[in-house]
């Protein structure tokens, strides 16, 4: 690893691969400064897991921001609608799921932008995959890439040009195995992540939302024991 010279905001979910994009960012030598976002999330049981990735993976900072996306809704993650479950492959890779939630990481990043700014950041780290993913349209190449152009339109350093924010998003272009391998190889505890979009009251996954598919997959095609599968629901 490098010798820590730069800093970086690090978006923190709490799921395998917001953790695996944190973990990145610490390998190339950047002191992370972690934000998460208490936003009315169904799952908030995802914070408690952010705080402990942030923890492990030695955060400078790890901040919660809070505020309420409730306010509007229009999501199955924000609201009373059903969360999907188990839907195929085919499902998942057409149309965008009542589970996106509106301009959520436009949100996330623009909170990003603000904290660069304070504390000096030239980058920020996302944790978006546009390939094991539920076809969210926030997450795409496209979307981060024009996010970065407007963040170097809207700041004072970029106005000033006396630096250029860069929005990496490590994950983009890997599938869910590839991503868990790479954890697995910077030493990664995924057994401390949360995914799921439904747990039940007591944090329990539920085992058949998107995500827990997804994760299922990908840990699977790795080769590799999920070592959450203690907070997976047993089978019949």
């Amino acid at each position: 690893m490098q010798p820590p010279s730069r800093s970086a905001i690090c978006l923190l979910s709490g799921g395998l691969d917001s953790a695996t994009s944190l973990a990145i960012a610490r390998e190339q030598g950047f002191l992370c400064y972690c934000l998460s976002f208490d936003y009315g999330q169904r799952h908030r049981v995802e914070l408690t897991a952010a705080a402990r990735v942030a923890a492990a993976l030695g955060a400078v900072e790890h901040r919660v921001i809070t505020f309420d996306l409730r306010t509007f809704g229009g999501s199955a993650l924000t609201e009373d609608v059903a969360v999907p479950k188990s839907r195929s492959d085919v499902q998942m890779a057409s149309g965008i799921p009542v589970t996106y939630v509106p301009a959520r990481n436009t949100i996330f990043l623009s909170f990003a932008l603000a904290y660069a700014e304070v504390t000096g950041s030239q980058d920020v780290f996302i944790g978006v995959n546009a390939i094991d993913y539920s076809g969210y349209p926030d997450c795409r190449p496209e979307f981060i890439s024009a996010f970065e152009q407007l963040a170097n339109l809207a700041t004072r350093a970029g106005v000033e040009g006396t630096s250029k924010l860069t929005v990496h998003a490590p994950l983009q272009n890997m599938n869910k195995a590839e991503i868990i391998r790479k954890a697995m190889e910077l030493g990664v505890d995924l057994g401390i992540t949360h995914s799921c979009y439904d747990p039940d009251v007591s944090g329990q996954v539920c085992g058949e939302c998107d995500s827990c598919i997804l994760r299922a997959k990908g840990f699977a095609e790795a080769g590799i024991a999920d070592p959450a599968l203690h907070l997976r629901p047993s089978l019949p």
